[in-house]
């Protein structure tokens, strides 16, 4: 049996926003999802990408390259990986782990945040709850507010995609840093997906079109104790200008269009969007010194 430290924080909502005490952290004793008798191990990434429960999101591989990214990241049987504010690579993270003696951790925003959110975590939880599938996750939360509920030193690999502008706009990349190094042991990687501003451009400390600096964030893991190891242009894309008019959210998945009548909707051709493709993606690693 594993055992995962996690933090269980108060959140008081009200109007003016959340605000939370000092968290206690307790120990929380959690099943290994590789003893789960309807998991059948081994299986490779490959295995995991490949198989039919993906179908609905398969379409997306060739703009995430998941095979190539979790490479990258040297995703390997045996560890403990978070991932968060989780969703399109569960599928392929949780039964990989579960298969391979290893332990996926999804973090969520904490429940009690609004009553979006709390949906949102018990489709989640429901969803994959199918240990056959799956296997037991691990599950921690992480919020502004409440902060990161896992022990110190006590997760492989971190894992977050296209959330780095989402820190930003709301003040808190810096701390954001600061908890995946406290949570990481000594030597484990953080693995860093995000939508890529040129460095030629003004980058906006609250990232609001959705693009980041390379560099900028580089800066933010130094700044958290974090050694830079190396970058990918596997999620790159060329013929992304990162220059949108509705930000990155201009192009697919979201494919957002301009209001009626605003400047923006004059000549607007959304099939210029589409045939870009998803965005430019930076894919950075970095590693928690060893002790």
């Amino acid at each position: 049996m594993k055992r995962l430290l996690i933090t269980a924080a108060i959140l008081l909502t009200a109007c003016s926003g959340a605000s939370s005490d000092a968290p206690e952290t307790i120990e929380v004793e959690t099943p290994a999802v590789a003893t789960t008798e309807a998991v059948q191990a081994p299986m490779t990434l490959a295995d995991a990408i490949a198989h039919p429960r993906r179908a609905d999101d398969a379409a997306r591989d060739k703009f995430r390259n998941p095979q190539a990214t979790l490479d990258f990241f040297d995703i390997a049987p045996g560890q403990t990986v978070a991932e968060i504010w989780p969703g399109w690579y569960t599928q392929i993270l949780a039964p990989y782990l579960a298969n391979n003696d290893g332990t996926y951790v999804a973090v969520l925003l904490p429940d009690g945040v609004s009553d979006r959110v709390d949906e949102r975590n018990a489709s989640f939880k429901e969803k994959y709850g199918d240990t056959a599938a799956y296997g037991t996750l691990g599950y921690g939360s992480y919020s502004k507010d409440a902060g990161l509920s896992l022990a110190d030193n006590s997760i492989d690999t971190i894992l977050t995609f296209r959330n780095v502008h989402n820190w930003m706009g709301g003040g808190y990349a810096e701390e954001a840093f600061a908890e995946f190094a406290r949570a990481l042991k000594p030597g484990g990687t953080l693995g860093i997906v995000e939508h890529r501003l040129p460095e030629t451009r003004t980058q906006d400390p609250k990232g609001s079109s959705g693009y980041v600096q390379e560099s900028y964030m580089k800066a933010l893991a130094a700044e958290a104790g974090l050694e830079f190891v190396a970058s990918s242009d596997v999620n790159a894309n060329a013929l992304d200008t990162a220059d949108h008019p509705m930000g990155v959210w201009t192009l697919p998945p979201r494919s957002r269009l301009p209001e009626d009548g605003s400047a923006d909707a004059n000549g607007f051709d959304a099939e210029l969007y589409l045939n870009i493709g998803e965005s430019d993606r930076a894919t950075l690693k970095f590693r928690k010194p060893a002790e």
